[in-house]
């Protein structure tokens, strides 16, 4: 069993994958291809994916039962004793550039003193 996911990649990709897989939601493709058939559909989709995102999962001889590869993902897959796991980057909390104003807001105002 092999499923591609795919973000953000054009059309020309996905009609491409239809030919060999199943597209069973929007960018999603889903099918039992051989193993130098999926090399080389993951070949293509890392020569035209563009900007776009891929993800690939396919069955193996693993504890898990399967293993997946990632392409421009944030999050990348390690081998943790023979387990595979996700490790998503430390997210930096965010500084607003422009700090809420102090006071009261024009909606307090009104409800304190009426629309005058």
């Amino acid at each position: 069993m092999t499923i591609i996911i795919l973000t953000n990649c054009p059309a020309g990709l996905r009609g491409f994958l239809t030919r060999w897989l199943l597209e069973i939601a929007p960018g999603v493709f889903i099918g039992n291809p051989s193993t130098r058939v999926r090399q080389a559909l993951w070949d293509e989709v890392h020569q035209y994916a563009d900007t776009g995102r891929a993800l690939l999962t396919y069955t193996t001889n693993t504890e898990q039962g399967f293993t997946f590869e990632t392409r421009d993902h944030k999050w990348h897959p390690i081998d943790h004793d023979g387990l595979t796991l996700i490790r998503r980057p430390k997210t930096q909390p965010t500084i607003s550039a422009n700090p809420p104003p102090s006071g009261w807001s024009k909606a307090s105002k009104r409800r304190r003193y009426g629309n005058r």
